[in-house]
């Protein structure tokens, strides 16, 4: 890890219908707090991907800690895939050794992190998702590719880009966009995550469309080395 100090923030994703935690997102912080971005701008190249791997380990390790009972989150950089191939059995094995099975894990991409070669992506990671891993492609709609993707290889979510849920209640193009967006996803058996939901208004336009899992201020923002209770509006 080249002796670079961290830990993390855990975010809840709420599902708002059954009013409990769906998912906790592991969210990498500096040793007393401190954004992400002073850690992660220590490293490049290969350090980088070392770091995104043994994070994760770490997050699972916090996480089994503070008495997690639901799905943990993690932020993967698909690119761990190529210059470490034991990644992401690495974060299955740590798993196992805290008593989670890889159903109680997901994974979240960006979009364009898959884009430069989707095929050779799926193929990969496939291999995890048979044995249960779960899949979330991160900021969907805030690319280019967001389409294609669901076309080529189904996730088992998608969490929306916060540019299309910020203020969507008073917003017709927005709702249009997204409306066609949760329809295709309910037809290809997809789960849909509002991301970055901040006012009861959003949340009510989702609501009202069948959403039911949520991240945002709203229903909690992430906690530094803590499982905080959901918020609920």
């Amino acid at each position: 890890m080249n002796g670079t100090a961290f830990s993390f923030a855990y975010q809840p994703i709420v599902d708002a219908e059954a009013r409990r935690a769906f998912a906790f997102e592991a969210l990498v912080r500096g040793p007393g707090g401190e954004p992400a971005m002073s850690v992660l701008s220590q490293l490049q190249g290969d350090a980088l991907h070392l770091f995104d791997r043994d994070a994760r380990v770490a997050a699972v390790r916090l996480a089994q800690r503070l008495g997690l009972d639901c799905l943990l989150s993690l932020n993967f950089m698909p690119g761990s895939l190529y210059s470490l191939p034991d990644a992401v059995d690495t974060l299955l094995d740590a798993a196992e050794t805290a008593g989670m099975s890889p159903a109680t894990v997901l994974l979240e991409v960006t979009e364009g992190e898959i884009i430069h070669d989707a095929r050779s992506f799926a193929e990969r990671i496939n291999v995890y998702r048979a044995r249960g891993l779960r899949l979330a492609i991160d900021d969907f709609g805030a690319g280019y590719s967001g389409l294609n993707l669901l076309a080529d290889f189904q996730p088992d979510a998608i969490k929306l880009d916060m540019r299309l849920v910020r203020g969507i209640d008073a917003h017709g193009p927005r709702q249009a966009i997204v409306r066609a967006l949760i329809q295709a996803c309910d037809d290809l058996g997809i789960e849909v995550i509002a991301e970055g939901v901040e006012t009861r208004e959003e949340f009510a336009w989702f609501r009202d469309r069948g959403v039911r899992l949520y991240q945002g201020y709203l229903f909690g923002r992430p906690s530094f080395e803590a499982l905080a209770a959901p918020i609920w509006p």
